[in-house]
């Protein structure tokens, strides 16, 4: 796997020193090439990136990246070229893109994009390698996002999505690659713009599909994300950017006081009809209070009213319909109401763009005359998914971390039940099982 070519950047060579905060302006979307040369264009070596890959000990590619102009910005340029002449990011927005299925094997072949490969092989790959355990925690928790979300469109678990294309040699050095790069920054504190995604529609292995794709909702869905449409005809968010602003980003909206010390370009291969396609990213000063922990924040909204005129009956089927269509929590807490009457307080959380959607569902469902609305910052562990071996067999432990330590676990309710269906035995016994194994 040849290097490349010296790769001239704005900044010079070395590893950036000082970093604390990543900002992403993401006007035109994202992707894991255009991330990977963004950040080539804030200084790290593509040397390294290089050198660090090669602990993959993957075949069949080597890197490209050079300096180029995309409607007169300039900004850097990264592909992986397939040995072959095949051209790893050869699709219309000159990024990834990522469609599972599920099927055997996994044995079969995608000329365009290599060997397909299940999240359990990516993460075996990933694990015997001799990267960082920080890189190979965050590549792995990324391709989970996204076989978490092709595991709900086609309802198979995570362990059995097989990728026409996420699985290819290309996307798991974009994802890899992505891991890599931050480490060399020194893993810096991201937030992010607003999700701006396009119209119009995509050709993925199971033919054409309306943009977003079911993939990236999922996947920005599962972290509360919410993504705004514009006039652009074309993808602009790929499943594979998507699992990075989940995985990495702590919160998105506009820039607040933003000094910038760097500022990179990551350029794609289409040229857009509305905004130029390339990814802005910006190095800042970060304040020290913000620097403290590694936890995920975000903001939701918080919906709250008395009731009590209302059954129990009804009250169940409220936070059973609220859960289902897509509401973080909903819960309800005993209160005293005026006149020394009983009642109980409804809560919902949801993100702020969906608000006033269960605003009207909290109005049509319950017998409330108004709704009370605040907004919140969250602080969230990070999390993980690791396999545990136990006596009646093999199951996914949730696991939350905080500066890289694990401060809390709990075995995962749906494996739990499987391994305990199978093994005929009471899911208690699983649960505890798990829990013994894990100390």
């Amino acid at each position: 796997m040849p290097g490349g070519f010296r790769l001239v950047s704005r900044w010079g060579w070395g590893r950036v020193q000082g970093v604390n905060h990543l900002h992403l302006d993401i006007f035109s979307g994202i992707s894991g090439d255009m991330f990977i040369g963004a950040l080539l264009d804030l200084g790290v070596e593509f040397r390294e990136l290089d050198r660090e890959l090669r602990k993959l000990r993957l075949g069949g590619y080597h890197l490209h990246a050079a300096r180029r102009h995309k409607a007169s910005i300039e900004g850097v340029k990264f592909d992986v070229h397939l040995d072959g002449g095949d051209h790893g990011h050869g699709h219309d927005h000159g990024h990834d893109h990522s469609h599972g299925h599920g099927h055997g094997s996994g044995n079969g072949h995608d000329p365009a994009h290599g060997e397909e490969r299940s999240f359990a092989a990516i993460r075996r790959i990933i694990e015997a390698s001799d990267l960082s355990d920080w890189v190979k925690t965050k590549a792995i928790a990324v391709f989970h996002r996204v076989a978490v979300a092709e595991g709900k469109v086609h309802g198979l678990p995570a362990e059995s999505v097989h990728f026409h294309e996420v699985g290819a040699v290309d996307s798991i050095v974009d994802i890899v690659g992505a891991a890599i790069c931050l480490d060399r920054l020194g893993r810096p504190r991201i937030t992010s713009g607003p999700v701006v995604e396009g119209t119009g529609f995509v050709h993925c292995a199971h033919g054409r599909f309306p943009i977003p794709t079911t993939a990236t909702l999922e996947i920005l869905g599962a972290r509360g994300i919410g993504v705004t449409q514009c006039e652009e005809p074309h993808e602009l968010v790929t499943p594979t950017g998507a699992a990075l602003l989940a995985e990495f980003a702590e919160s998105f909206g506009p820039m607040a006081d933003v000094k910038a010390r760097r500022i990179g370009y990551g350029l794609g291969t289409r040229d857009n009809k509305t905004r130029p396609n390339v990814l802005r990213v910006l190095l800042t000063d970060a304040p020290a209070a913000t620097m403290v922990h590694d936890w995920e924040v975000d903001q939701v909204a918080v919906l709250e009213t008395n009731l009590d005129d209302v059954s129990g009956e009804i009250l169940g089927h409220v936070l059973e319909k609220a859960l289902r269509i897509g509401a973080l929590d909903a819960f309800h807490t005993p209160i005293q109401m005026k006149k020394q009457r009983p009642g109980v307080l409804l809560t919902l959380l949801c993100s702020p763009q969906e608000a006033d959607r269960f605003t009207e569902f909290l109005l049509v469902e319950t017998t409330a005359f108004g709704v009370r609305r605040t907004t919140a910052e969250r602080r969230k562990l990070r999390r993980d998914h690791i396999p545990v071996k136990t006596a009646f067999g093999t199951v996914q432990v949730k696991r939350g971390l905080l500066d890289g330590r694990v401060v809390q676990w709990a075995p995962e309710y749906e494996s739990c039940k499987g391994v305990a269906a199978m093994a005929g035995v009471p899911v208690r016994d699983v649960f505890e099982a798990a829990r013994r194994e894990l100390g």
